[in-house]
């Protein structure tokens, strides 16, 4: 998408309250866009529209970026499991940290730290990329010194099974199972 492209979407989607637009002050100097809560609101909308889209015949082209492969792992998520997950979960991906939240039912997941989480898969966007689309097992890849997981076994079991489960072949099935 051309900056001009983005910057008319930001704009329409800023006029129609969607997301609102913060200016960050010196030394950044950004401008921040968040969602609004009506903007939130659409949140169950996309993971369900994401979840009819992994059922596609057809795979997409292209590798997948770190924000699609979240809320992959958001739109496959089963709230029949969050008590067996429960927990918080960091992933340091190149030099981003993201946390992975299970409670009640549903997972949370936000860019940030935490001073200690549960358990830590630690790797770079391809390992993950291809672990996620089974070209690589997880264990090949700790093997491999390319993916680290920390944590006591029960929660990076945990964290494991909250990382793989919605890249499992028919994990959007109708029942959600």
């Amino acid at each position: 998408m051309s900056p001009n492209v983005l910057s008319q979407r930001l704009r329409e989607l800023t006029e129609h309250g969607v997301v609102r637009r913060r200016d960050l002050g010196p030394p950044t100097r950004v401008h921040l866009y968040e969602l609004t809560e009506w903007g939130r609101a659409l949140e169950p909308i996309l993971l369900q529209f994401g979840r009819w889209g992994s059922q596609s015949p057809q795979l997409p082209e292209g590798a997948l970026g770190i924000d699609s492969l979240l809320l992959t792992i958001k739109a496959g998520f089963n709230p029949a499991r969050a008590a067996d997950l429960r927990g918080v979960y960091a992933f340091h991906i190149d030099a981003d940290t993201y946390l992975a939240e299970v409670a009640d039912d549903s997972v949370q997941l936000r860019r940030g730290t935490t001073p200690e989480p549960d358990a830590t898969l630690t790797t770079d966007i391809d390992t993950l990329r291809a672990v996620c689309g089974h070209q690589m097992t997880l264990a090949a890849a700790v093997d491999a010194g390319v993916l680290a997981l920390t944590g006591d076994k029960d929660a990076t079991q945990r964290l494991t099974d909250l990382l793989l489960a919605p890249f499992t072949p028919r994990a959007f099935a109708d029942d959600g199972t």
